[in-house]
């Protein structure tokens, strides 16, 4: 795996109702870092190519490829924008345009 951008201790939190930091923020931190680290090549990838590249579920890809949307993850990570595209048949594709 990459090496992070920049120190764990130092970066904005996860948030919501359920997040439980002793529990899930290592976990979606670095599930987020391979996520970003994937993508930031800017190809178009379905969530099951993602899962399958970085070792998580569609869900999970899909939960960090929304957070890289937020202003505070995208400029961590140094992100321009997330994009997504529906193809026929329900199928969509993600890309990433770096900073």
């Amino acid at each position: 795996m990459n090496q992070p951008l920049f120190d764990y201790a130092e970066r904005p939190s996860f948030d919501g109702a359920t997040f439980d930091y002793t529990q899930d923020f290592e976990r979606l931190t670095k599930s987020l870092d391979r996520v970003a680290h994937l993508m930031r090549d800017g190809q178009a990838r379905t969530l099951s190519q993602i899962a399958q590249a970085v070792g998580s579920s569609e869900a999970g890809v899909s939960a960090r490829l929304r957070d890289l949307r937020k202003p505070r993850f995208a400029q961590d990570y140094q992100l321009a924008a997330v994009h997504s595209e529906r193809l026929d048949g329900g199928l969509w594709l993600y890309s990433i345009d770096p900073a």
